[in-house]
């Protein structure tokens, strides 16, 4: 889909590349790790028929060039707070898949005026809610396995849209040192007050106990919803059958899940 607008802001000493589709209520969408806005290609047209979808590139990913900074959650939820300041968008609702729900999530802590809803797919809100052979695998990702992953379609994307295609060693790098990190953010998570939405895949990349203690964490699953739907929280969850982390973004349910969150009233 091509972007009916695209530019750079110039945020954090970063300029941070966007795309702008359709109008409506502004709509923030963040990719994951090593990926780019092209990942949300088959669900932008979708989302952009009623929204102003605004896709944004990461510090080091996509169009973004990359600079003398470590990769840092905070640090990118600020980078996009910058940029809704930049486009002069009020309040928006931020959508983020995995490193970029990550981000989202940051947003909702760090900037909450900014934020109307939040929707985070295959995002869990501490390291320890990664299945343990995740969590090796992504302590294993340093500059040399950059090489090893040169024919997978993730560089493959990289080396079409980066500026500078032979950083990919580093962005390999710096996404290893920063998933080394450890974290757990569920007392700033059960303050956040909008409205959200968090969708796994019933054979994601987190553990089913975390997807749960997440909910209850948002304010969900506490009580009996009621014949009326008064017991309703404002936090929502989704598990769709047979998506893993890694597929999640083409089901062909999501895009549906997401419009029906965003659009439905709350208390």
């Amino acid at each position: 889909m091509s972007a009916g607008k695209s530019g750079y802001a110039h945020v954090n000493g970063l300029s941070l590349y966007y795309e702008i589709h359709g109008s409506g209520i502004p709509l923030i969408v963040l990719h994951g790790g090593l990926g780019s806005t092209e990942m949300f290609a088959d669900m932008l047209p979708s989302l952009a028929k009623t929204r102003q979808v605004i896709a944004a590139d990461l510090q080091a990913h996509g169009r973004t060039a990359d600079i003398d900074r470590p990769l840092s959650i905070e640090a990118m939820a600020d980078d996009i707070a910058g940029l809704v300041r930049e486009l002069r968008i009020e309040r928006a609702d931020v959508l983020g898949y995995s490193l970029g729900g990550g981000v989202a999530l940051q947003m909702a802590i760090r900037h909450p005026d900014r934020v109307r809803r939040l929707v985070l797919i295959s995002t869990p809100f501490a390291r320890n809610g990664w299945f343990p052979e995740v969590l090796t695998a992504m302590s294993q990702m340093r500059p040399a396995s950059a090489e090893l992953m040169k024919p997978s379609p993730i560089y493959r994307a990289y080396a079409r849209s980066a500026p500078r295609p032979q950083d990919w060693p580093v962005l390999v790098g710096k996404v290893g040192n920063l998933t080394r990190k450890d974290y757990d953010w569920s007392k700033q998570v059960a303050m956040i007050t909008s409205p959200a939405l968090i969708v796994f895949g019933d054979a994601d990349a987190v553990r089913p106990e975390h997807m749960t203690e997440f909910f209850h964490l948002l304010g969900g699953g506490k009580k009996d919803g009621g014949l009326d739907g008064s017991g309703r929280s404002n936090a929502r969850l989704a598990i769709l059958p047979g998506m893993t982390h890694y597929d999640i973004l083409s089901s062909p349910v999501l895009g549906a899940i997401i419009t029906g969150f965003l659009d439905a009233r709350m208390r």
